[in-house]
């Protein structure tokens, strides 16, 4: 069974399931119609015998009678005549209809079971049943209470083997018809069956396409529909341009980290070999050993910035989440920041107290620390920063507020893209991770990063995530 196509499994379990239900159907009609034709048997004898009751009358005088009719009988009886319609000699649907004595006694028409139901007592209106050779008969009798007839009995008999060729032929037929019904519908179900597993061997040759290729850019087209399997080929979909989309992304990221390790590198190496074509002195040696320490220490803190992007996207068990009150975190962040004063720039604070989230106190104090070293490096001197936290409705809003230089509206968006700075005269010692840092950050936490700026006028960074209400 593990070899077989899914096709052909479905078809199997069709096919098996259509058997049993085939099989129970039969039994089924099978009974049920063998209660059918024994129900109109009886229903057949005693309605025959309703009708033969009116068949027999008494006269006491035969010139009462027209003896020219030759479809009727006459039997002498007690003081009497009987006459007696011809359609006794006449078997009607099986039903054997016999005019009896009191004793058991055949006097006139047929009963095949004469000689074995004699002692058989009668029961008017009452269907028996008897057993003669293995065969059941049913027999039903009415007693006859006309002016005459007393003493009288009518017996019919009809035996079961009249349904029995019936319930035959209907046993026959079904056992031709539901075998072909069955191949029917398990052809039928192979064909549906393969049509509606198309789709995904659609799936199939496009993953193995894009296995063979790489080629991240295919996708599946199985047409429009709501189905489920429509829904795997716009999860598929959904996933291989989030896995583009992925790459695309790290091959940025690799040539940016590639790019901006290229310039300290070059500068050291440039140091390096100055230092070593001819002797220098003392003065010049040092100097050249600062630069490559300045270097050094850039491409150090590009690095760790690196990983700490790889920790937070790969490793998230690094960092828990925890109950975090954000106002106490905030307020010694800022406060501590404040004594800074970078380029005579002032930092003030507004912050609502109780604010709780559930948060990594290490990333989130990343986040406040970066948000406000880049309103230093990119403030004016003289200027002013104010970080503000408070509640709105079930979230937070900690906004960070400088009054420098600003952002133009089309570089809003860029500036959290990785390694980019806006600014580079003033980037300083600057990665350009600090801001795509605090978006993965946010992300992390559920939140997201506003931006509303102006050139010249300034900027504000505002980091909305979810409150922490305690249950």
């Amino acid at each position: 069974m593990r070899r077989l196509s899914i096709r052909l499994k479905i078809t199997l379990w069709f096919a098996a399931a259509l058997v049993l239900v085939a099989a129970l159907t039969y039994l089924v009609i099978f009974a049920i119609s063998r209660q059918v034709i024994l129900k109109n048997i009886r229903d057949s004898l005693i309605e025959t015998m309703a009708h033969n009751v009116d068949e027999v009358e008494y006269y006491s005088h035969l010139d009462q009678v027209d003896l020219s009719n030759p479809v009727d009988h006459y039997v002498r009886y007690q003081d009497g005549y009987l006459e007696v319609d011809d359609d006794f000699l006449d078997e009607l649907n099986q039903v054997y209809t016999s005019l009896c004595a009191a004793d058991g006694s055949l006097m006139y028409g047929e009963n095949p079971i004469a000689r074995q139901t004699q002692a058989l007592p009668f029961q008017d209106g009452v269907i028996q049943e008897y057993y003669v050779d293995g065969v059941l008969y049913f027999i039903y009798d009415c007693q006859l209470t006309e002016n005459g007839l007393e003493g009288l009995w009518l017996r019919g008999v009809v035996s079961e083997a009249q349904g029995r060729v019936q319930l035959g032929a209907i046993a026959q037929a079904s056992l031709v018809l539901m075998p072909l019904l069955v191949l029917a519908a398990v052809v039928g179900g192979y064909l549906i069956a393969g049509r509606m597993l198309r789709p995904i061997q659609k799936i199939g040759a496009a993953a193995a396409e894009i296995r063979q290729g790489g080629d991240l850019k295919k996708r599946i087209d199985i047409g429009p529909g709501q189905d489920e399997l429509h829904q795997l080929s716009d999860h598929f979909n959904a996933m291989v341009a989030r896995l583009d989309e992925a790459f695309r992304a790290e091959r940025q990221f690799t040539s940016d980290a590639s790019h901006e390790l290229r310039t300290p590198m070059s500068v050291i190496m440039a140091q390096c070999e100055l230092a070593l074509e001819e002797v220098r002195t003392p003065p010049e040696y040092e100097e050249a050993l600062e630069v490559i320490q300045r270097q050094g220490r850039k491409m150090t803190k590009l690095i760790q910035d690196m990983l700490d992007f790889s920790r937070l996207e790969m490793q998230a068990e690094r960092y828990p989440l925890a109950p975090l009150n954000l106002s106490e975190l905030v307020l010694s962040v800022a406060r501590d920041m404040a004594l800074i004063q970078e380029q005579g720039i002032t930092l003030d604070d507004a912050v609502e107290p109780d604010c709780l989230v559930l948060g990594n106190r290490d990333l989130l104090t990343r986040l406040l620390t970066n948000l406000i070293s880049n309103a230093y490096r990119y403030g004016n001197p003289g200027g002013h920063i104010h970080v503000s936290l408070h509640a709105q409705s079930d979230l937070l809003r900690l906004a960070v507020r400088d009054d420098g230089v600003g952002i133009a509206p089309e570089e809003q968006q860029r500036v959290f893209q990785r390694f980019y700075q806006a600014d580079r005269s003033r980037s300083g010692s600057g990665t350009g991770l600090g801001l795509a840092m605090v978006q993965e950050i946010a992300k992390f936490h559920g939140g997201c990063v506003e931006l509303m700026s102006s050139p010249g006028v300034g900027s504000t960074f505002t980091l909305v995530i979810k409150k922490y209400v305690p249950s």
